[in-house]
């Protein structure tokens, strides 16, 4: 674990060096919280809408994160061209929404394994549904309630492995306790609060703050580094909040303040 942990240390550090930009394709509910997350823990954001954008921001970033919660029908342009540029020209992260739902998002994320993601980040039933839908597994299991998983963690952890390898990346799966996996080394990382389940957005900026940190990092460490970051200043946040509003105030602080030894010291188990 020492490794990992070095590694934590050393991402944090050149994230807050170089102030790397990590460009979205968010949901419009979360749009606010991706941004400032993404500010807060050394990056710089920058929001994508439009069919020819993400083509441009992959030229000039290192990792997109595309998000398909709350599409609108110019996303049937913008997701797929965004998502190829990325796939070829650097990487993206990418979080399946509601994965299952509606013939739009299901085409968009189908589609996807024809140039998959570096990065995975979703609920339980989210990464169930996506390994269904590229034939990676076969289950009756994932289905979703709007964007609230249905199943465990744990349960996902068998698809999760199997499409953390065949993307040839990593996985988060976020729930109580994180499972984070490059299909060979698996971790749980602890922590967080339990605000993250009352305020929207903490999965959505998860992601983009994912992306910030691949774009100095290998995936399974951006991965960790970002759900290590998420489950410390939670953690921290819970101490000082009155309610869900200022809850979202010191986790933001928290986030803010992060260094790399704090992003080591989160508790973390290999499984």
């Amino acid at each position: 674990m020492n490794d990992l942990k070095n590694a934590l240390i050393k991402a944090q550090e050149d994230v807050r060096a170089n102030c790397p930009m990590a460009p979205s394709i968010t949901n419009f509910v979360t749009i606010d919280f991706v941004a400032n997350a993404q500010i807060a823990v050394g990056g710089s954001a920058a929001m994508v809408y439009m069919p020819d954008e993400g083509g441009a921001m992959a030229e000039i970033s290192k990792c997109l994160y595309i998000n398909v919660g709350t599409l609108i029908p110019v996303h049937a342009e913008t997701v797929p061209n965004a998502a190829k540029a990325a796939h070829e020209k650097c990487a993206y992260v990418l979080d399946p929404v509601a994965a299952g739902m509606g013939e739009l998002r299901t085409k968009l994320l189908t589609d996807m394994k024809d140039y998959p993601p570096a990065i995975v980040r979703a609920n339980a039933s989210e990464v169930i549904t996506l390994a269904k839908m590229w034939g990676l597994i076969d289950t009756d299991e994932g289905k979703v309630r709007g964007v609230d998983s249905t199943e465990s963690v744990e349960s996902a952890r068998e698809a999760a492995e199997t499409l953390a390898r065949f993307i040839k990346g990593a996985v988060c799966v976020s729930g109580k306790d994180d499972l984070i996996t490059d299909g060979e080394r698996t971790i749980l990382s602890f922590g967080g609060s339990e605000y993250f389940a009352r305020i929207t957005g903490s999965g959505c900026s998860l992601g983009g703050v994912c992306a910030v940190y691949h774009s100095v990092t290998d995936p399974f460490t951006a991965a960790v580094a970002a759900t290590n970051a998420y489950n410390v200043a939670g953690a921290m946040a819970e101490k000082k909040a009155e309610g869900t509003a200022s809850f979202k105030v010191a986790f933001l602080d928290a986030l803010s303040n992060m260094t790399g030894d704090d992003l080591a010291a989160c508790p973390m188990k290999e499984i």
